[in-house]
């Protein structure tokens, strides 16, 4: 008999996430949250475990373990990379120009996506057919031969994170202010990160050709914010523009010409490229699927590479327009094949030397996902609103994460299970059956497979297109499980002046209404010597020997009062209702 083929040996830290673990066992993460869950142990994706704890579930799933040593160096993160550029800047390596990359930001219906349509239409790049898919965030324009590369991030308030992003890997900012409006809430957001980041910036006050428009007004605002215009001493350029007519948008790009020309962006071609992941998805039929913007250097087919916790060789690199490229130069938008999975938005592509190499280094580098969660493991009470998020790309994943996180009180939490890209599966719904969790879909539907599986399994399954109807949803679900709120309201007083019956349950007294009114069918207080001794219903309310609905202030009354306690003259009866009221988040 031959024996046993020895356990793979796998290094795990002191803790590691849950996601982690899966992805240095190579299992799905949910085989590991379902052999947490067989250990008695109710974790989401990512939660912390400790060594021990892994070391359990790696040899349930056929590992062994060994504690990690060193970290591996080189890590390279959206925080550190704007080190690396400035270091490449007054470094001896040869730097040649490079396209400027341009951020587009304003406040909701100023304009911002009729601006960047308008743009997309008249100046793409010789040899583009048509427009740029959706799920491409990053695209290019050519100008009197010279390349501008613009960054696309939604405008709504849930999409900040991304907004951020695109301010952060940006060159340069066009601010859009409507000349109707003028400053809005975003728009000071903006400006704000705008200093912050001190990056150069172009004011396109737009709908100029609107009867309100007021642009002197705007201009005043704005300066009263800091932004100072050339023609008022200071550096800003300010565009008079209509996008909706296509009024001076080839000056604004002449701006922005103008703006590089002065700043002159470089960056060394000949090393390995670093890019920022905008955006990914699993694609169906060509696997995972990664949109980046090229920071520096040169990333070419056949690289191995790794970003956050996931790795690949490059298989095929495609420009915004689908083109195929042999090479990704500083500045472009691409989108690159041959990812294990899909990549974390804000993860830095790197390249590395080797396949084995670039497996190491996604495992050291381990997950960044930016959820905060509301937790309370020590609450017993806390109830608990499980849930997975499967959507579209990671930047939908990123959006919903970041605003449900802010989803609870002190008496529910909101706990993400898992979350991931794509349709949702059958592996889906066997971990939210586990799980006891919710499956929520953004622009994605279950396969066939999955909803029969669910229907079977009892598994709620919800899919939305907009992201607020999903939260929405949330809030509803997670309202459902608190305890109602009881609302009282006092209607009056009834002073006790005889009692003509007692039963076991229930006496005959009379009164006189000292204050408001009593009406019939209300709950009653007893208030004995400023004291509340008890409580009871009124059977039934009766003025002169007749029922009556109420009996107003100042007159007598006969009450049948159900209950356990004794009233006895001088006692007061108090007359209120109670309506239970559904709480919302």
């Amino acid at each position: 008999m031959s024996e046993p083929e020895p356990k793979k040996v796998v290094a795990i830290a002191e803790t590691v996430s849950v996601k982690k673990l899966s992805e240095l066992l190579r299992v799905p993460v949910s085989a590991v949250i379902t052999e947490l869950m067989k250990n008695g142990i109710i974790a989401t994706i990512n939660e912390e475990i400790d060594f021990d704890t892994a070391s359990v579930i790696a040899s349930d799933l056929g590992f062994d373990t060994k504690p990690e040593e060193a970290e591996l160096e080189g890590k390279i993160t959206l925080e550190n990379l704007p080190e690396i550029l400035a270091a490449e800047q007054s470094g001896e390596e040869p730097l040649t120009s490079r396209a400027p990359v341009v951020t587009i930001l304003g406040h909701v219906d100023h304009g911002k996506t009729t601006l960047l349509d308008t743009i997309r239409k008249t100046n793409v790049a010789v040899g583009e057919a048509g427009g740029i898919t959706q799920r491409i965030s990053a695209y290019q324009v050519k100008k009197h031969g010279k390349m501008i590369t613009f960054i696309d991030t939604p405008g709504h308030e849930a999409f900040s994170g991304m907004r951020k992003r695109g301010m952060s890997i940006a060159d340069i900012a066009i601010l859009v202010v409507s000349a109707e409006d003028g400053v809005r809430p975003q728009t000071k957001e903006v400006i704000e990160f705008i200093k912050e980041k001190k990056i150069p910036v172009i004011v396109a006050i737009n709908k100029i050709d609107k009867p309100e428009a007021k642009p002197d007004r705007v201009k005043q605002e704005l300066a009263e914010y800091g932004i100072l215009f050339e023609d008022w001493g200071g550096d800003v350029i300010c565009n008079y523009v209509s996008a909706k007519n296509n009024i001076n948008i080839d000056k604004l790009l002449d701006s922005i010409l103008l703006v590089a020309e002065v700043e002159d962006f470089r960056a060394n071609q000949k090393r390995d490229g670093l890019a920022v992941v905008l955006e990914s998805n699993l694609d169906p039929q060509k696997g995972p699927v990664a949109t980046v913007l090229v920071r520096t250097g040169t990333l070419k087919v056949g690289q191995d590479i790794i970003a956050g916790g996931t790795f690949g060789r490059i298989r095929r690199i495609e420009d915004f327009a689908g083109r195929n490229l042999a090479a990704a130069l500083p500045s472009v938008p691409a989108t690159i094949f041959g990812f294990n999975e899909p990549p974390a938005v804000n993860d830095i592509v790197q390249v590395v030397s080797s396949k084995a190499l670039a497996r190491l280094k996604s495992q050291e580098q381990g997950d960044h996902t930016s959820l905060k969660k509301i937790r309370s493991e020590e609450d017993e009470n806390m109830k608990r609103f499980r849930i997975i998020i499967k959507a579209d790309v990671q930047g939908s994943v990123e959006a919903l994460e970041q605003i449900l996180s802010g989803i609870g009180n002190e008496e529910i939490t909101l706990e993400e299970i898992n979350s991931g890209v794509g349709a949702i599966t059958e592996s889906d719904v066997k971990l939210a059956e586990s799980a006891g969790a919710m499956i929520l879909g953004f622009n994605v539907e279950p396969t066939a497979v999955a909803k029969r599986m669910a229907e079977n399994a009892h598994v709620d399954i919800e899919t939305f297109n907009i992201i607020y109807k999903l939260v929405e949803a949330v809030k509803g679900h997670m309202s459902a499980l608190l305890p109602p709120e009881t609302i009282r309201t006092d209607f009056g007083r009834l002073s006790v002046l005889a009692v003509f019956k007692t039963g076991k349950r229930d006496m005959i007294i009379g009164g006189r209404v000292s204050e408001g009114k009593i009406v019939r069918g209300s709950l009653l207080e007893i208030k004995r010597d400023d004291e509340i001794i008890g409580k009871g219903a009124m059977g039934n309310l009766q003025r002169n020997k007749e029922n009556a609905d109420e009996v107003g202030q100042g007159n007598e009354c006969g009450v049948v009062f159900d209950g356990s306690i004794k009233i006895q003259v001088g006692d007061t009866l108090i007359c209120y209702k109670e309506e239970e009221k559904r709480r919302s988040l």
